[in-house]
């Protein structure tokens, strides 16, 4: 479970700001004043609405907060200020709202996805483009005049391919097909063995299938596969696949939003992004040089709880210098403590 770590005490008459970012891993919770002090920071277990249903998602926003301080009651803060995976369509938003407001965790409650906190943790202004690429693959675009171009994100079904998760798919099944004769051979036969320890490819395969490997450790054939791909072309392919993907998720909102003409940023993020693969990250960077040239690339290792805790203060109006307490605070590697337990 996870737990608060409290930094410093409320002031008198200053809002407050329940920031949290919903992560498929783990679900980061910031209290900030809207000064911009950081009051306390926790982590919790993964925000998972799809899977778990929304009551226990939101469950999960109240326990970390509970769990560290037990005095605390609702509501939270002033405002929540929440930007999570799962909230894909704005049906889910509203659920996942009303269920906080329900809850009377917040008087005052926005929702959306976890790619909007990227875009404003990264960028220089509250606009521009975000694409994340960590287990799964998602963007956004934000006009200067809030106008907001996005993708259903809701995986092959809704026309997606990339992410860690995909990306180790697409690996195991060249690897397989490689290992029985139906495809070319390739250097991802031996990274499916080594990451799962297994003799055969086969082996690896049946594991996942009968749940004796967790389908969650295809994202750790990532790595191997960017490594494979400087002297293995199938590996190649599938790199040279995700960066027309990135190139694309980000050149389509600018689109959209009337953007291409003049400068825009596009802040890239997630893990597979911000490990820096230099193949990955020239291809990357060549497509949209192709495509959108006034495009300025900004990849970001801030985490998105930054973004959601902005997002906030925005909504607060606050003040520039609230901005860079936060940014000072939350972007730091220890702000937020790993769960207890």
């Amino acid at each position: 479970m996870g737990g608060f770590a409290v930094t410093a005490a409320e002031g008198p008459g200053l809002r407050t700001i329940l920031a949290v970012d919903g992560g498929n891993s783990k679900t980061d919770v910031a209290l900030v004043r809207e000064d911009g002090t950081v009051l306390a920071t926790g982590r919790g277990p993964a925000f998972m609405p799809q899977s778990a249903g929304v009551a226990a998602a939101i469950d999960v926003i109240g326990d970390t907060v509970r769990q560290a301080l037990p005095e605390a009651g609702t509501p939270y803060a002033d405002h929540i200020a929440a930007y999570v995976a799962g909230a894909d369509l704005p049906i889910e938003e509203d659920r996942l709202r009303d269920e906080l407001l329900a809850r009377g965790y917040g008087r005052d409650v926005v929702v959306s996805n976890d790619t909007f906190a990227l875009l404003r943790a990264g960028a220089s202004s509250s606009w521009g483009v975000a694409v994340v690429c960590g287990a799964g693959i998602n963007a956004v675009g934000v006009s200067p005049a809030g106008e907001v171009a996005r993708f259903p994100a809701l995986g092959r079904i809704s026309g997606d391919w990339g992410g860690g998760y995909g990306l180790g798919e697409e690996a195991l099944w060249h690897a397989a097909r490689a290992e029985d004769g139906r495809g070319p051979a390739t250097a991802l036969t031996n990274v499916v063995r080594d990451c799962f320890g297994t003799a055969t490819v086969e082996e690896a395969i049946v594991a996942l299938h009968f749940g004796e490997q967790p389908v969650a450790r295809l994202h750790e054939l990532v790595a191997p596969l960017l490594a494979a791909a400087y002297h293995d072309a199938i590996a190649r392919s599938l790199v040279e696949r995700l960066a027309e993907e990135i190139a694309v998720l980000g050149v389509v909102p600018m689109r959209r939003l009337g953007l291409l003409g003049g400068p825009c940023e596009v802040v890239l993020g997630g893990g597979v992004l911000t490990a820096g693969d230099d193949q990955l990250m020239s291809l990357i960077e060549r497509r949209y040089a192709a495509a959108a040239p006034h495009a300025r690339l900004i990849v970001t290792a801030l985490p998105p709880i930054v973004g959601a805790a902005l997002l906030g203060l925005d909504r607060l109006g606050a003040p520039p210098e609230a901005y860079d307490r936060v940014r000072a605070h939350l972007g730091s590697p220890d702000a937020v403590p790993a769960p207890a337990g």
